[in-house]
């Protein structure tokens, strides 16, 4: 079975949010970094729970297995 956790986060601050995803891996001890995260947008606020659940884990996925460059200046990117 694959991994399905997800944390939805609307409302809060680009900052906030990068908080919230580090206070949640920090806690997770199975995988951490099989958790996906995705914000809220004017658009997915319209889509079924079940098909973001789906385009997020597909997105993650994909960014697992094809991590972007890290630029060493960008503190928002380095490793949980």
């Amino acid at each position: 079975m694959s991994d399905e956790r997800l944390v939805m986060i609307h409302g809060f601050s680009r900052d906030d949010t990068i908080k919230i995803m580090r206070a949640v891996k920090s806690i997770i001890e199975e995988d951490p970094r099989g958790i996906a995260f995705t914000m809220t947008t004017q658009t997915n606020m319209e889509w079924k729970v079940s098909d973001l659940i789906k385009e997020v884990r597909n997105e993650h996925e994909f960014m697992r297995k094809n991590p972007p460059e890290q630029k060493p200046e960008d503190p928002d990117m380095k490793e949980f």
